[in-house]
């Protein structure tokens, strides 16, 4: 093997002003959501550990640093190939993008593009060079968002996708002020070990060396090797039918959970020790310590640790848990999770809540199950939590409110604990309750305590959310057999876009809107947005809205219902309309007064989806 070189590096020496190449046979970038929330999560968590806004910037440097683990490079022609790492790289590289693009001093921003995009040798790229990723990367860096629908790469995708959760899992606890420290942490405190090889022989050695010599046990397998080592008795004959018993039950359920996706078992530990015996979380201030909440990450030390709370004191409760507690309870998840990916009738909320990446939902939905519940109970339990979430996830929304995990964790963990063993009528006067107690209502939409409701740079999804669960209720409720899915994608899976009512076209409205600006913001309003397919949103878009006014008719309900046309002979929309007590009205002409009648329309649309009353009925 050719001499080779293994260095820390911050993330600053790491990526200012060199240039990385990823070769064609593993360019594919991976990661999920999940990982960047973690990501985002531990960040947050080690920077806020000793964050003071009375500190001055100088003082970040003896903050404490956070390991990210190793890369292998080699470096071949004067090149730097990535032979591990691109995706911890290129994570980094999207959340330096969107951290520059809310920094507001001109050398922080100067900085921060340093580690991102640089010229060498006259030539300007990124500094993660990757020639299909180009256009996706460039729209990112200067625009802050990228279409990648009609995207065949996956890589490029996910590097879209990826870059869409960093913007709505981002901490509020690291914004504004507290942005440029935390600049300052992540490119000096944030550290990595580069391994350097200088021919790909020795650089795929070093990689198969870290990866491939011992079969590491993972969390589960751990967890397992615990409780059964601790099924004992003096009968060996005992001993050896019970664990033979519990470990066809643990396989059996493994092997369901893996069979819905990688690391499902994981994920099901985790959820399930915090909706049922976690008792703390962190806070989020300086010099707090990790919790229950954070520690159940390593479950199996946890659980070993915190054995007597788990109710674990003799060799029967070991077996217990395993066949019946953890038998239970991993049904109940292998069902949500089912029920997250199919709008199963009844229990569509399970599939809201996943569609807005709500992930807190399986932890929520567990706390109020007991082990004696028949399914019907339990299912029913499940129904009216996930119900509530949906609720309260669209309030926030209108609210211009954050719904990502780092978030709301801290708030919904409590929750959870509130009603942790609930029983049925218990569950739901809590429930109700907390939505009752709520500041965040839908009079948000027109402007309760803030701007009305509009869309922005960081709430598209959410808007086009809200937009595809309006029109389904529309469609359905006029007697029309469409699904939500129907109502937010086309016939070929593409989402539908959001359609301005009104063009981008200042001189047509310089008569109610003098000044471009509070143009721009009323052409963003709610009540002036509709979906609509890619086509006809490209073929008619900048047409004066009387024009546009002849194709929207074609177009679903809520877009058509602007149209006089729709109130002429359409008994089942009237119907609707009247039974619904809601205030359409054909709007032949578009002005500033319209656009408010559509606004409240909207929130009085929205108040009856999102009504609180669906927790009084059964499912």
């Amino acid at each position: 093997m050719s001499r080779i070189q293994a260095k820390e590096k911050t993330v600053g020496e790491l990526l200012r002003n060199v240039k990385y190449s990823i070769d064609f046979y593993q360019r594919e970038y991976e990661w999920e959501r999940r990982h960047v929330e973690e990501l985002l999560d531990d960040f947050e968590s080690k920077f806020i550990s000793s964050y003071s806004s009375e500190h001055g910037r100088s003082e970040v440097y003896s903050y404490p640093h956070y390991f990210l683990g190793t890369i292998i490079t080699v470096a071949e022609n004067g090149q730097s190939y990535i032979v591990d790492g691109q995706q911890r790289l290129t994570t980094l590289t999207l959340l330096l993008i969107y951290v520059q693009h809310r920094l507001t001093d001109i050398d922080d921003i100067g900085n921060c593009r340093s580690l991102i995009y640089s010229a060498k040798r006259g030539v300007k790229s990124f500094n993660i060079n990757v020639p299909e990723r180009l256009d996706c990367m460039q729209a990112l860096f200067e625009e802050g968002e990228y279409d990648a629908a009609d995207q065949l790469d996956l890589s490029v995708k996910n590097v879209a996708t990826r870059y869409a959760d960093i913007v709505e899992l981002f901490p509020e606890s690291l914004q504004g002020d507290t942005m440029p420290y935390f600049f300052d942490w992540l490119i000096d405190n944030v550290d990595l070990v580069e391994i350097k090889a200088y021919a790909d022989d020795d650089a795929f050695t070093i990689f198969e060396t870290m990866n491939d010599r011992g079969l590491s046990l993972g969390h589960t397998d751990m967890l397992k090797g615990f409780l059964l080592a601790n099924i004992n008795d003096s009968n060996e004959d005992i001993v050896h039918q019970r664990k033979t018993q519990a470990n066809k039950v643990w396989k059996r359920r493994i092997i369901d959970l893996i069979g819905i996706g990688k690391d499902e078992d994981e994920r099901f530990f985790r959820e399930w020790l915090r909706a049922k015996y976690a008792r703390s979380i962190r806070e989020r201030k300086k010099d707090a310590t990790n919790q229950d909440f954070e520690n159940i990450n390593k479950f199996h030390r946890w659980a070993r640790d915190n054995k007597e709370h788990l109710g674990l004191m003799q060799p029967q409760d070991f077996y217990d848990f395993i066949t019946q507690r953890m038998n239970r309870f991993a049904g109940h998840f292998i069902w949500l999770r089912q029920a997250a990916t199919t709008l199963a009738p009844g229990y569509e909320e399970i599939y809201y809540n996943a569609h807005n990446n709500f992930t807190l939902q399986y932890m929520l939905a567990l706390a109020p199950l007991r082990l004696e519940d028949d399914i019907e109970t339990a299912r029913e339990k499940m129904r009216l939590v996930t119900t509530f979430l949906d609720i309260y996830l669209a309030r926030r929304m209108v609210n211009f409110r954050v719904i990502g995990y780092s978030t709301v964790q801290y708030t919904m963990f409590n929750f959870a604990r509130n009603i942790r063993d609930a029983q049925l009528d218990q569950l739901r006067e809590l429930l109700l309750r907390f939505l009752e107690e709520m500041p965040d209502t839908f009079k948000g939409i027109n402007g309760d305590h803030y701007e009305p409701f509009s869309l922005t740079h960081v709430n598209p999804r959410r808007v086009h959310y809200l937009l595809a669960r309006m029109t389904a209720f529309v469609e359905q409720g006029s007697g029309n057999n469409v699904s939500f899915y129907n109502c937010a994608y086309d016939g070929k899976g593409r989402p539908l876009e959001i359609e301005h009512i009104w063009a981008d076209m200042h001189d047509r409205h310089v008569d109610e809107f003098p000044h471009s600006y509070d143009f721009q913001r009323h052409r963003n309003y709610f009540g002036g947005l509709v979906l609509l397919p890619k086509g006809s949103n490209a073929s008619f878009g900048a047409d004066p809205y009387e024009e546009k006014l002849q194709h929207y008719v074609e177009e679903n309900l809520l877009a058509a219902s602007l149209h006089p046309q729709k109130y002429e002979k359409n008994s089942s929309f009237r119907n609707f309309r009247e039974n619904k007590d809601l205030p359409f009205k054909p709007h032949p002409q578009f002005k500033k007064a319209d656009l408010m009648e559509r606004q409240e329309l909207y929130r009085q649309i929205c108040e009856q989806i999102w009504t609180p009353d669906r927790l009084l009925v059964s499912s």
